[in-house]
């Protein structure tokens, strides 16, 4: 892949369902932002600044990104990861398997869907689930009824009482927790799956959470009142794919 060059500050962007997330190097950290996707095309005559880039779906025309810059899933280094993976989650589960060192992680990461993503102790991909995020469930309520508000996701949704009279903190609740017990059911089997390996060693038992995506923050909360331990990692994916460009930030998560 080539590099960026020039006085530009260097860059990677991965294009999500919903949202543009950048990072860019600097003082040997990563800054990111998240961005909805532009309104009009965003010519820069190659993106001098961009080393990387990386889409979870159909990027759209005329944007002028050079396609010799794309990250697509074959350098991800995830092994036995399927050809239609995306590339967000192969990425993610990769990054949190490389920067534990040592047994298996479950990726949580809360976007527009609720993916989880299984990486072994040995760093193949094991598997996962996808359900509707957050956000998606809200806006669901909102635009599929007749009555119920529309709502979006967000950190401000905690602290809700347990069982809430208005119809707004009501379905925030519901749809919190709902994406809290997914997470907490899928952490569960796992535990229980590595408790019951016979002879197995205990790097082949040891399992990990991580929580990532938008709505980490919202679901934070919900996952520390149910007593599910995990590592907030709020930029996995752009960590992985400035490692991937070679941009090799001084910490990772």
């Amino acid at each position: 892949m080539e590099r960026a060059r020039g006085p530009f500050p260097e860059r990677v962007l991965l294009i999500g369902n919903s949202h543009w997330h950048w990072a860019a190097l600097g003082d040997g950290a990563l800054a990111s932002w998240h961005q909805p996707p532009p309104l009009a095309p965003h010519l820069e005559q190659g993106w001098p600044e961009l080393a990387a880039w990386a889409a979870v779906g159909t990027v759209p025309q005329g944007l002028g990104l050079p396609p010799e810059r794309q990250l697509r899933i074959e350098r991800v280094p995830l092994r036995r990861a399927p050809a239609w993976l995306g590339i967000d989650r192969a990425l993610a589960g990769w990054w949190a398997w490389r920067c534990q060192r040592g047994g298996g992680v479950l990726v949580a990461d809360a976007g527009t869907a609720l993916s989880l993503t299984r990486v072994d102790a040995e760093g193949c991909f094991a598997g996962g689930r996808i359900s509707a995020g957050l956000g998606l469930q809200l806006r669901a309520l909102g635009s599929g009824t007749a009555l119920l508000p529309h709502l979006e996701a967000g950190a401000q949704l905690n602290p809700l009482p347990p069982w809430p009279e208005a119809t707004a903190e009501a379905m925030a609740s519901g749809c919190l927790r709902a994406c809290g017990a997914a997470i907490a059911g899928a952490w569960a089997e796992l535990v229980q799956e590595g408790s019951g390996r016979q002879g197995s060693s205990p790097e082949l038992q040891r399992w990990q959470l991580w929580l990532t995506g938008g709505d980490a923050e919202a679901l934070a909360p919900e996952l520390e009142r149910l007593g599910i331990p995990f590592r907030w990692a709020p930029d996995l994916g752009l960590e992985a794919l400035a490692e991937l460009a070679g941009l090799r930030p001084e910490r990772g998560p």
